[in-house]
Protein backbone atom coordinates (compact mmCIF):
# COMPACT_ATOMS: atom_id res chain seq x y z
CA UNK A 1 0.00 0.00 0.00
CA UNK A 2 1.37 3.55 -0.84
CA UNK A 3 2.29 5.79 1.57
CA UNK A 4 2.62 9.54 1.25
CA UNK A 5 5.35 10.45 3.44
CA UNK A 6 6.28 11.89 7.18
CA UNK A 7 4.63 15.33 5.94
CA UNK A 8 1.57 15.31 4.03
CA UNK A 9 -1.36 18.02 3.00
CA UNK A 10 -4.69 17.97 5.03
CA UNK A 11 -7.27 16.16 2.93
CA UNK A 12 -9.26 18.88 2.66
CA UNK A 13 -9.48 21.72 0.33
CA UNK A 14 -10.07 24.14 2.59
CA UNK A 15 -7.04 24.01 5.28
CA UNK A 16 -3.77 24.39 3.36
CA UNK A 17 -1.20 23.77 6.06
CA UNK A 18 0.86 20.79 7.20
CA UNK A 19 1.32 19.17 9.93
CA UNK A 20 4.95 18.98 11.43
CA UNK A 21 7.34 15.95 12.32
CA UNK A 22 5.80 15.62 16.12
CA UNK A 23 3.37 13.35 17.71
CA UNK A 24 -0.27 13.44 16.70
CA UNK A 25 -2.91 14.04 19.47
CA UNK A 26 -6.13 15.23 19.96
CA UNK A 27 -5.40 18.58 19.92
CA UNK A 28 -4.48 18.86 16.64
CA UNK A 29 -8.05 17.67 15.44
CA UNK A 30 -9.66 20.18 17.73
CA UNK A 31 -7.71 22.75 15.94
CA UNK A 32 -9.00 21.51 13.04
CA UNK A 33 -12.73 21.44 13.71
CA UNK A 34 -12.29 24.74 15.64
CA UNK A 35 -10.78 25.98 12.05
CA UNK A 36 -13.50 24.14 10.04
CA UNK A 37 -16.58 25.46 11.84
CA UNK A 38 -15.04 28.98 11.53
CA UNK A 39 -15.64 28.23 7.74
CA UNK A 40 -18.57 27.96 5.80
CA UNK A 41 -19.97 24.12 5.42
CA UNK A 42 -18.66 22.35 2.24
CA UNK A 43 -20.64 19.52 1.38
CA UNK A 44 -19.03 16.51 0.15
CA UNK A 45 -19.27 15.42 -3.57
CA UNK A 46 -20.92 12.18 -4.44
CA UNK A 47 -18.17 10.49 -6.94
CA UNK A 48 -19.56 7.08 -7.52
CA UNK A 49 -19.79 5.93 -11.33
CA UNK A 50 -23.44 4.17 -11.65
CA UNK A 51 -21.99 0.97 -12.03
CA UNK A 52 -21.82 1.32 -7.92
CA UNK A 53 -24.22 3.87 -7.07
CA UNK A 54 -27.37 1.25 -8.67
CA UNK A 55 -26.11 -1.48 -6.39
CA UNK A 56 -28.59 -3.29 -4.00
CA UNK A 57 -27.05 -4.62 -0.51
CA UNK A 58 -26.21 -7.87 -1.05
CA UNK A 59 -24.08 -7.42 -4.18
CA UNK A 60 -22.42 -4.21 -2.28
CA UNK A 61 -21.51 -7.21 0.48
CA UNK A 62 -20.22 -9.17 -2.35
CA UNK A 63 -17.18 -6.29 -2.65
CA UNK A 64 -14.39 -7.44 0.19
CA UNK A 65 -10.95 -6.16 1.53
CA UNK A 66 -8.41 -9.27 0.48
CA UNK A 67 -7.62 -10.32 3.83
CA UNK A 68 -3.55 -10.33 3.14
CA UNK A 69 -3.92 -6.74 2.40
CA UNK A 70 -5.05 -5.83 5.83
CA UNK A 71 -2.78 -2.54 6.93
CA UNK A 72 -0.09 -3.53 9.86
CA UNK A 73 -1.05 -7.26 9.08
CA UNK A 74 2.92 -8.21 9.05
CA UNK A 75 3.59 -5.85 11.64
CA UNK A 76 3.41 -8.93 14.49
CA UNK A 77 0.49 -6.52 16.22
CA UNK A 78 -2.96 -7.60 18.08
CA UNK A 79 -4.36 -4.90 15.44
CA UNK A 80 -4.79 -4.49 11.77
CA UNK A 81 -7.23 -2.55 9.52
CA UNK A 82 -9.18 -3.46 6.45
CA UNK A 83 -11.20 -1.28 4.35
CA UNK A 84 -14.90 -0.48 3.16
CA UNK A 85 -15.32 -0.16 -1.37
CA UNK A 86 -17.55 2.93 -1.80
CA UNK A 87 -20.69 2.17 -3.31
CA UNK A 88 -24.85 1.90 -2.66
CA UNK A 89 -25.31 5.22 -0.37
CA UNK A 90 -21.67 5.19 0.69
CA UNK A 91 -20.97 7.76 -1.72
CA UNK A 92 -18.25 9.96 -0.75
CA UNK A 93 -15.01 9.05 0.65
CA UNK A 94 -13.35 9.58 3.59
CA UNK A 95 -9.54 9.95 4.54
CA UNK A 96 -7.84 7.84 6.68
CA UNK A 97 -4.61 7.92 8.10
CA UNK A 98 -2.09 5.90 9.74
CA UNK A 99 0.07 7.47 12.81
CA UNK A 100 3.48 5.88 13.40
CA UNK A 101 5.26 8.28 15.97
CA UNK A 102 5.76 11.24 14.19
CA UNK A 103 5.10 10.55 10.95
CA UNK A 104 1.11 10.71 9.79
CA UNK A 105 0.70 8.95 6.75
CA UNK A 106 -2.54 8.69 4.23
CA UNK A 107 -3.11 4.98 3.76
CA UNK A 108 -4.29 5.23 -0.15
CA UNK A 109 -7.48 3.47 -1.96
CA UNK A 110 -6.70 1.03 -5.01
CA UNK A 111 -9.27 -1.41 -6.27
CA UNK A 112 -6.63 -4.24 -6.70
CA UNK A 113 -6.49 -4.69 -2.70
CA UNK A 114 -10.35 -5.64 -3.26
CA UNK A 115 -12.04 -9.05 -4.14
CA UNK A 116 -15.24 -7.92 -6.43
CA UNK A 117 -16.92 -11.61 -6.09
CA UNK A 118 -19.20 -11.58 -9.68
CA UNK A 119 -20.10 -8.27 -10.26
CA UNK A 120 -19.92 -7.22 -13.65
CA UNK A 121 -18.11 -4.45 -13.12
CA UNK A 122 -14.36 -2.89 -14.16
CA UNK A 123 -12.38 -2.03 -11.44
CA UNK A 124 -9.58 -0.35 -13.82
CA UNK A 125 -12.62 2.81 -13.70
CA UNK A 126 -12.54 3.11 -9.76
CA UNK A 127 -9.14 4.35 -9.52
CA UNK A 128 -9.90 8.09 -8.30
CA UNK A 129 -12.45 6.45 -5.60
CA UNK A 130 -11.50 6.31 -1.95
CA UNK A 131 -12.72 4.07 0.71
CA UNK A 132 -15.97 4.31 2.50
CA UNK A 133 -15.25 3.51 6.06
CA UNK A 134 -12.67 1.27 8.00
CA UNK A 135 -12.98 -1.68 10.24
CA UNK A 136 -10.45 -2.88 13.24
CA UNK A 137 -9.58 -6.50 13.63
CA UNK A 138 -8.06 -7.69 16.68
CA UNK A 139 -6.42 -11.07 18.07
CA UNK A 140 -3.09 -12.74 19.09
CA UNK A 141 -3.40 -14.27 15.61
CA UNK A 142 -1.58 -12.30 12.95
CA UNK A 143 -3.74 -14.16 10.26
CA UNK A 144 -6.79 -15.32 12.18
CA UNK A 145 -8.18 -11.79 13.96
CA UNK A 146 -11.40 -11.15 14.44
CA UNK A 147 -13.54 -7.63 13.32
CA UNK A 148 -14.26 -6.07 16.38
CA UNK A 149 -15.31 -2.24 15.30
CA UNK A 150 -16.41 -0.95 12.11
CA UNK A 151 -16.59 3.06 10.99
CA UNK A 152 -18.97 3.42 8.03
CA UNK A 153 -21.08 5.81 7.17
CA UNK A 154 -22.11 9.45 8.24
CA UNK A 155 -20.78 9.21 11.79
CA UNK A 156 -21.71 5.52 12.17
CA UNK A 157 -19.83 3.06 14.11
CA UNK A 158 -20.00 -0.65 16.04
CA UNK A 159 -18.58 -2.66 18.46
CA UNK A 160 -18.99 -6.69 18.96
CA UNK A 161 -16.70 -8.81 20.96
CA UNK A 162 -16.19 -12.61 20.49
CA UNK A 163 -19.19 -14.40 20.43
CA UNK A 164 -21.24 -11.85 19.31
CA UNK A 165 -23.16 -10.03 16.63
CA UNK A 166 -23.38 -6.49 15.59
CA UNK A 167 -26.68 -4.95 16.66
CA UNK A 168 -27.15 -1.38 17.38
CA UNK A 169 -24.78 1.46 16.72
CA UNK A 170 -22.68 4.17 18.31
CA UNK A 171 -22.61 7.73 16.41
CA UNK A 172 -20.84 10.42 17.00
CA UNK A 173 -23.47 13.19 16.97
CA UNK A 174 -27.38 13.42 16.10
CA UNK A 175 -28.92 16.61 15.33
CA UNK A 176 -32.10 17.50 15.08
CA UNK A 177 -33.46 14.08 15.32
CA UNK A 178 -37.10 13.66 15.24
CA UNK A 179 -38.04 16.92 14.32
CA UNK A 180 -40.60 18.21 11.50
CA UNK A 181 -37.24 20.35 10.20
CA UNK A 182 -35.47 17.30 9.34
CA UNK A 183 -32.97 15.44 10.58
CA UNK A 184 -28.92 16.28 9.94
CA UNK A 185 -26.40 13.55 9.73
CA UNK A 186 -22.95 14.84 11.05
CA UNK A 187 -20.10 12.85 9.20
CA UNK A 188 -16.40 11.32 10.05
CA UNK A 189 -14.78 13.19 7.55
CA UNK A 190 -10.87 12.10 8.25
CA UNK A 191 -9.68 9.38 10.52
CA UNK A 192 -6.12 9.00 12.33
CA UNK A 193 -5.42 5.56 13.86
CA UNK A 194 -2.23 5.47 15.76
CA UNK A 195 0.22 2.06 15.01
CA UNK A 196 0.03 0.57 18.25
CA UNK A 197 3.01 -1.51 20.08
CA UNK A 198 3.16 -4.70 19.89
CA UNK A 199 1.98 -5.56 23.86
CA UNK A 200 -0.44 -3.29 23.28
CA UNK A 201 -4.39 -4.42 23.55
CA UNK A 202 -5.99 -1.05 23.40
CA UNK A 203 -6.06 1.34 19.80
CA UNK A 204 -6.90 4.95 19.79
CA UNK A 205 -8.44 6.98 16.55
CA UNK A 206 -9.10 10.02 16.07
CA UNK A 207 -11.69 11.66 13.86
CA UNK A 208 -12.47 14.83 12.63
CA UNK A 209 -16.37 15.40 12.21
CA UNK A 210 -18.54 17.77 9.81
CA UNK A 211 -21.93 19.36 8.87
CA UNK A 212 -23.46 22.33 8.22
CA UNK A 213 -24.44 22.64 12.07
CA UNK A 214 -20.83 21.77 14.29
CA UNK A 215 -17.48 20.09 13.62
CA UNK A 216 -15.77 17.98 16.28
CA UNK A 217 -12.52 16.34 17.36
CA UNK A 218 -12.91 12.83 18.83
CA UNK A 219 -10.75 10.00 20.35
CA UNK A 220 -12.15 6.61 20.50
CA UNK A 221 -9.26 4.65 22.58
CA UNK A 222 -10.87 0.93 22.08
CA UNK A 223 -10.14 -1.78 24.40
CA UNK A 224 -11.44 -5.37 22.80
CA UNK A 225 -12.59 -8.03 25.58
CA UNK A 226 -15.63 -10.49 26.44
CA UNK A 227 -17.10 -6.62 27.32
CA UNK A 228 -15.64 -4.12 24.74
CA UNK A 229 -15.06 -0.73 25.75
CA UNK A 230 -14.43 2.51 23.80
CA UNK A 231 -13.01 5.41 25.85
CA UNK A 232 -14.88 8.67 23.74
CA UNK A 233 -13.43 12.04 24.07
CA UNK A 234 -15.09 14.77 22.19
CA UNK A 235 -15.11 18.69 21.60
CA UNK A 236 -18.12 20.30 19.65
CA UNK A 237 -17.72 23.53 17.69
CA UNK A 238 -21.21 25.00 16.58
CA UNK A 239 -21.71 26.75 13.68
CA UNK A 240 -25.49 27.85 14.63
CA UNK A 241 -27.83 26.99 17.58
CA UNK A 242 -29.20 23.35 17.21
CA UNK A 243 -32.50 22.92 18.37
CA UNK A 244 -31.61 19.72 19.26
CA UNK A 245 -28.21 17.96 20.18
CA UNK A 246 -27.96 14.63 20.72
CA UNK A 247 -24.88 13.63 22.81
CA UNK A 248 -23.23 10.22 22.78
CA UNK A 249 -26.36 8.72 20.57
CA UNK A 250 -27.05 5.17 19.84
CA UNK A 251 -29.31 3.71 16.84
CA UNK A 252 -31.08 0.17 16.92
CA UNK A 253 -33.96 -1.32 15.76
CA UNK A 254 -37.34 -2.89 17.14
CA UNK A 255 -39.63 -4.75 14.92
CA UNK A 256 -41.65 -6.90 17.34
CA UNK A 257 -41.45 -8.93 20.35
CA UNK A 258 -42.88 -9.49 23.83
CA UNK A 259 -43.47 -6.15 24.97
CA UNK A 260 -45.59 -5.56 21.44
CA UNK A 261 -45.93 -8.95 19.52
CA UNK A 262 -46.12 -9.54 16.15
CA UNK A 263 -48.71 -8.51 13.28
CA UNK A 264 -48.38 -11.29 11.27
CA UNK A 265 -47.86 -15.09 11.51
CA UNK A 266 -44.11 -15.39 11.99
CA UNK A 267 -42.31 -18.14 13.45
CA UNK A 268 -39.90 -15.95 15.29
CA UNK A 269 -41.26 -14.46 18.65
CA UNK A 270 -38.88 -11.63 18.57
CA UNK A 271 -37.16 -9.51 16.07
CA UNK A 272 -34.98 -6.29 17.79
CA UNK A 273 -31.52 -5.23 17.81
CA UNK A 274 -32.20 -3.55 21.41
CA UNK A 275 -35.29 -4.23 23.78
CA UNK A 276 -35.22 -1.39 26.02
CA UNK A 277 -33.74 2.00 27.47
CA UNK A 278 -32.84 2.05 30.65
CA UNK A 279 -31.78 4.97 32.55
CA UNK A 280 -29.35 5.54 35.62
CA UNK A 281 -30.30 9.19 37.29
CA UNK A 282 -27.87 10.83 39.11
CA UNK A 283 -30.50 10.20 42.36
CA UNK A 284 -30.08 6.53 42.13
CA UNK A 285 -33.14 6.12 40.21
CA UNK A 286 -33.13 3.22 37.57
CA UNK A 287 -35.46 3.26 34.76
CA UNK A 288 -36.12 1.17 32.04
CA UNK A 289 -38.67 1.34 29.22
CA UNK A 290 -39.33 -1.37 26.70
CA UNK A 291 -38.88 -0.34 23.00
CA UNK A 292 -42.00 -0.43 20.72
CA UNK A 293 -42.36 -0.36 17.08
CA UNK A 294 -44.87 2.55 17.19
CA UNK A 295 -47.85 3.38 14.55
CA UNK A 296 -46.73 6.76 13.80
CA UNK A 297 -43.36 8.49 14.96
CA UNK A 298 -42.95 8.51 19.16
CA UNK A 299 -40.67 10.99 20.85
CA UNK A 300 -40.56 10.70 24.64
CA UNK A 301 -38.17 11.91 26.96
CA UNK A 302 -36.99 11.85 31.15
CA UNK A 303 -35.02 14.24 33.10
CA UNK A 304 -31.52 13.29 32.76
CA UNK A 305 -29.29 16.12 34.53
CA UNK A 306 -25.64 14.76 34.44
CA UNK A 307 -26.82 11.30 34.47
CA UNK A 308 -24.97 8.02 36.20
CA UNK A 309 -25.58 6.46 32.57
CA UNK A 310 -27.88 5.18 30.45
CA UNK A 311 -27.77 2.58 27.06
CA UNK A 312 -29.96 0.52 24.61
CA UNK A 313 -29.83 -2.92 25.80
CA UNK A 314 -31.02 -6.32 24.55
CA UNK A 315 -31.46 -8.11 28.01
CA UNK A 316 -32.83 -11.42 26.99
CA UNK A 317 -30.09 -13.45 25.18
CA UNK A 318 -31.63 -16.69 25.48
CA UNK A 319 -31.78 -18.45 21.40
CA UNK A 320 -35.60 -19.30 22.50
CA UNK A 321 -36.93 -15.90 22.81
CA UNK A 322 -35.54 -15.13 18.46
CA UNK A 323 -35.44 -18.73 16.91
CA UNK A 324 -33.12 -16.95 14.15
CA UNK A 325 -30.59 -19.19 13.22
CA UNK A 326 -28.96 -16.86 10.80
CA UNK A 327 -29.56 -13.14 12.51
CA UNK A 328 -28.82 -14.47 15.99
CA UNK A 329 -30.34 -11.97 18.04
CA UNK A 330 -29.19 -13.50 20.69
CA UNK A 331 -25.89 -12.88 20.06
CA UNK A 332 -26.74 -8.95 19.73
CA UNK A 333 -24.70 -6.88 22.56
CA UNK A 334 -26.23 -3.71 24.51
CA UNK A 335 -24.29 -0.69 24.84
CA UNK A 336 -24.18 0.74 28.51
CA UNK A 337 -22.90 4.61 28.82
CA UNK A 338 -20.78 6.13 31.45
CA UNK A 339 -21.34 9.69 31.08
CA UNK A 340 -17.35 11.39 32.60
CA UNK A 341 -17.54 14.36 34.49
CA UNK A 342 -20.39 16.71 34.92
CA UNK A 343 -22.74 17.26 31.90
CA UNK A 344 -25.34 19.50 33.73
CA UNK A 345 -28.55 19.78 33.02
CA UNK A 346 -30.38 17.80 30.76
CA UNK A 347 -32.33 14.89 29.22
CA UNK A 348 -32.56 11.60 27.71
CA UNK A 349 -34.62 11.50 24.51
CA UNK A 350 -35.99 8.10 23.36
CA UNK A 351 -37.17 8.35 19.26
CA UNK A 352 -39.19 5.53 18.11
CA UNK A 353 -39.99 5.23 14.54
CA UNK A 354 -42.32 3.55 12.61
CA UNK A 355 -40.86 0.40 10.40
CA UNK A 356 -42.08 -2.48 8.77
CA UNK A 357 -39.01 -4.38 8.36
CA UNK A 358 -36.27 -5.39 10.27
CA UNK A 359 -33.66 -3.78 7.73
CA UNK A 360 -34.32 -0.26 9.00
CA UNK A 361 -32.97 1.00 12.49
CA UNK A 362 -35.80 2.74 14.03
CA UNK A 363 -34.86 3.47 17.70
CA UNK A 364 -32.74 6.88 18.43
CA UNK A 365 -31.43 7.72 22.44
CA UNK A 366 -29.47 10.57 23.04
CA UNK A 367 -28.84 13.01 25.92
CA UNK A 368 -29.84 16.30 24.88
CA UNK A 369 -28.47 19.67 27.04
CA UNK A 370 -31.08 21.77 28.22
CA UNK A 371 -29.57 25.18 27.38
CA UNK A 372 -28.83 26.79 24.72
CA UNK A 373 -25.13 26.27 24.31
CA UNK A 374 -22.63 28.76 23.30
CA UNK A 375 -21.39 29.05 19.33
CA UNK A 376 -18.03 31.01 20.27
CA UNK A 377 -16.33 28.21 22.14
CA UNK A 378 -15.87 24.85 22.73
CA UNK A 379 -18.56 22.28 24.02
CA UNK A 380 -16.68 18.91 25.87
CA UNK A 381 -18.20 15.57 26.13
CA UNK A 382 -16.70 12.52 27.61
CA UNK A 383 -17.96 8.97 28.14
CA UNK A 384 -17.23 5.49 27.91
CA UNK A 385 -19.32 2.87 26.05
CA UNK A 386 -19.22 -0.60 27.32
CA UNK A 387 -20.81 -3.75 24.58
CA UNK A 388 -21.74 -6.41 26.35
CA UNK A 389 -23.52 -9.39 26.58
CA UNK A 390 -23.54 -9.43 30.49
CA UNK A 391 -25.64 -6.45 31.36
CA UNK A 392 -25.83 -7.02 35.11
CA UNK A 393 -22.40 -5.80 36.13
CA UNK A 394 -23.61 -2.49 34.87
CA UNK A 395 -26.76 -2.58 37.15
CA UNK A 396 -27.28 -1.21 40.26
CA UNK A 397 -26.58 -4.06 42.79
CA UNK A 398 -29.34 -3.53 45.18
CA UNK A 399 -32.02 -3.32 43.12
CA UNK A 400 -34.02 -6.21 40.75
CA UNK A 401 -34.38 -5.40 37.11
CA UNK A 402 -37.01 -6.36 34.40
CA UNK A 403 -36.12 -9.23 32.75
CA UNK A 404 -39.52 -9.56 30.52
CA UNK A 405 -42.29 -7.83 29.71
CA UNK A 406 -45.47 -9.30 27.64
CA UNK A 407 -48.30 -7.51 26.45
CA UNK A 408 -51.35 -9.30 26.12
CA UNK A 409 -54.87 -8.17 26.32
CA UNK A 410 -56.69 -8.40 29.68
CA UNK A 411 -58.78 -10.85 30.76
CA UNK A 412 -60.73 -12.31 33.59
CA UNK A 413 -61.33 -16.35 34.79
CA UNK A 414 -65.00 -16.79 34.75
CA UNK A 415 -66.80 -19.29 37.24
CA UNK A 416 -66.60 -21.81 34.16
CA UNK A 417 -62.71 -21.04 34.27
CA UNK A 418 -62.62 -19.88 30.66
CA UNK A 419 -60.65 -16.66 30.30
CA UNK A 420 -62.95 -13.94 28.47
CA UNK A 421 -61.59 -10.23 27.63
CA UNK A 422 -62.52 -7.29 29.89
CA UNK A 423 -61.26 -4.71 27.08
CA UNK A 424 -58.19 -3.82 29.17
CA UNK A 425 -54.61 -4.29 28.24
CA UNK A 426 -52.29 -6.52 30.24
CA UNK A 427 -48.88 -6.29 31.01
CA UNK A 428 -46.65 -9.40 32.73
CA UNK A 429 -43.94 -7.72 33.76
CA UNK A 430 -41.25 -10.71 35.66
CA UNK A 431 -38.26 -8.53 38.18
CA UNK A 432 -35.48 -10.65 39.10
CA UNK A 433 -31.86 -9.87 40.79
CA UNK A 434 -30.25 -10.61 44.29
CA UNK A 435 -33.29 -8.58 46.08
CA UNK A 436 -35.24 -10.65 45.04
CA UNK A 437 -34.06 -14.20 45.94
CA UNK A 438 -33.30 -12.73 49.58
CA UNK A 439 -36.91 -12.03 50.12
CA UNK A 440 -38.76 -13.98 52.98
CA UNK A 441 -41.79 -12.78 53.04
CA UNK A 442 -44.06 -12.77 49.71
CA UNK A 443 -47.02 -11.02 50.98
CA UNK A 444 -44.86 -7.82 51.77
CA UNK A 445 -44.42 -7.63 48.25
CA UNK A 446 -46.26 -5.12 46.62
CA UNK A 447 -46.40 -3.15 43.20
CA UNK A 448 -45.85 0.89 43.70
CA UNK A 449 -48.36 1.72 40.26
CA UNK A 450 -48.75 5.17 38.95
CA UNK A 451 -51.19 4.78 35.29
CA UNK A 452 -50.87 8.63 35.16
CA UNK A 453 -53.78 10.83 34.02
CA UNK A 454 -55.24 8.99 31.33
CA UNK A 455 -54.91 5.46 32.92
CA UNK A 456 -57.73 3.61 34.52
CA UNK A 457 -56.28 0.66 36.63
CA UNK A 458 -58.49 -2.40 36.13
CA UNK A 459 -56.26 -4.78 38.59
CA UNK A 460 -52.57 -5.72 39.45
CA UNK A 461 -51.07 -8.66 40.75
CA UNK A 462 -47.75 -9.51 42.22
CA UNK A 463 -46.78 -13.43 42.79
CA UNK A 464 -43.55 -14.77 43.22
CA UNK A 465 -41.56 -16.68 39.94
CA UNK A 466 -40.25 -19.51 41.04
CA UNK A 467 -38.96 -20.29 37.53
CA UNK A 468 -37.06 -17.17 37.07
CA UNK A 469 -36.24 -17.20 41.00
CA UNK A 470 -38.14 -13.50 40.95
CA UNK A 471 -41.07 -11.68 41.08
CA UNK A 472 -44.18 -11.05 38.45
CA UNK A 473 -46.15 -8.27 37.93
CA UNK A 474 -49.56 -8.28 36.21
CA UNK A 475 -51.02 -5.48 35.84
CA UNK A 476 -54.34 -4.68 33.61
CA UNK A 477 -55.28 -0.37 32.31
CA UNK A 478 -57.73 1.39 30.34
CA UNK A 479 -57.26 4.72 28.94
CA UNK A 480 -59.80 7.47 29.72
CA UNK A 481 -59.18 8.59 26.38
CA UNK A 482 -58.34 6.48 23.90
CA UNK A 483 -57.16 8.99 21.53
CA UNK A 484 -54.28 9.71 24.03
CA UNK A 485 -51.29 7.12 25.37
CA UNK A 486 -51.59 5.94 29.25
CA UNK A 487 -48.08 6.54 30.71
CA UNK A 488 -47.78 3.45 33.33
CA UNK A 489 -44.65 3.31 35.86
CA UNK A 490 -44.64 0.83 38.29
CA UNK A 491 -41.64 -0.56 40.33
CA UNK A 492 -41.71 -3.36 43.70
CA UNK A 493 -41.11 -2.33 47.18
CA UNK A 494 -41.23 -4.55 50.42
CA UNK A 495 -43.47 -3.11 53.23
CA UNK A 496 -42.02 -3.94 56.88
CA UNK A 497 -45.27 -4.53 59.02
CA UNK A 498 -43.01 -4.31 61.86
CA UNK A 499 -41.54 -0.72 61.78
CA UNK A 500 -43.67 2.38 60.77
CA UNK A 501 -42.18 5.48 59.55
CA UNK A 502 -43.91 9.18 60.58
CA UNK A 503 -47.26 9.44 61.17
CA UNK A 504 -47.51 5.88 62.42
CA UNK A 505 -47.76 4.32 58.80
CA UNK A 506 -45.19 1.00 57.53
CA UNK A 507 -42.41 2.06 55.87
CA UNK A 508 -41.22 0.68 52.56
CA UNK A 509 -38.28 -0.23 50.81
CA UNK A 510 -37.81 -0.23 47.03
CA UNK A 511 -36.78 -3.15 45.59
CA UNK A 512 -36.69 -2.73 42.12
CA UNK A 513 -35.74 -0.45 38.87
CA UNK A 514 -38.71 1.52 37.95
CA UNK A 515 -40.55 0.08 34.73
CA UNK A 516 -42.21 2.75 32.62
CA UNK A 517 -44.74 1.51 29.27
CA UNK A 518 -46.23 4.29 27.39
CA UNK A 519 -49.39 2.36 26.05
CA UNK A 520 -50.31 4.67 22.32
CA UNK A 521 -52.80 6.23 21.61
CA UNK A 522 -55.54 3.82 20.44
CA UNK A 523 -53.21 1.39 21.20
Amino acid sequence: MKKKGAVYALGMAALLSSFPLFAFDFEDVSQQAQELAQRSYSAPQNNLPDALANLGFADYQKIQYKPAQSHWRDDDLRFDLSFFHEGMHYNTPVTVNAVDGDSVNELQFSPSNFNYGDLNVDPSQFQNLGFAGFSINYGADPHHKQETMVFLGASYFRVASKGQRYGLSGRGLAIDTGLNSGEEFPRFSEFWVVKPQPEDRYLIIYALLDSPSATGAYRFVLRPGSDTQVDVKSRLFLRRQVSRLGIAPLTSMYLYGSAQPASQLNFRPAIHDSEGLLLAGQDGQWLWRPLANPARLSDSSYPASSPRGFGLLQRDHQFDAYQDVENRYDLRPSAWIEPQGNWGEGQLALIQIPTPDETNDNIVSFWQPSADLPTNQPLDYNYTINWTLDEARYHNPDLGWVAQTRRSRGEVIQDNLVRQSDDSTMFVVDFVGPPLKSTDNDGNIRANLDVGDNGELVRSQVVRNPAMGGYRLKVSVKAKDTAKPVDIKAYLESSDSQSSGQNGQSSAQRLTETWNYVLPANG
